[in-house]
């Protein structure tokens, strides 16, 4: 998943602020694998049921937010906890 460099500079997780990271190949695997198996939900409690294309990671590392498409999801209810995948 690329995303260009000076988008990644500007965008910031909606709650809190911190920058935001590229998930690792490792992390979206798990992921993914979470949404096949039917056992993944967003903070808003919500399931994910399409497989995602990458994620932007905050920086203290417990959330995900999805990007499908090209396009982040930059809602604090479609973040993803991490702690599940650590």
């Amino acid at each position: 998943m690329k995303l260009d460099s000076l988008m990644l500079e500007i965008l910031r997780c909606p709650e809190t602020q911190q920058e935001l990271t590229l998930a690792d190949d490792a992390l979206l695997e798990k992921l993914n694998a979470a949404v096949a198996a039917g056992n993944l939900t967003n903070r808003g409690g919500e399931s994910v049921n399409e497989p995602i294309d990458g994620a932007l990671v905050r920086s203290a590392g417990d959330v995900a937010y999805p990007i499908r498409d090209e396009i982040p999801e930059m809602l604090i209810e479609s973040g993803i906890e991490l702690a599940p995948f650590a």
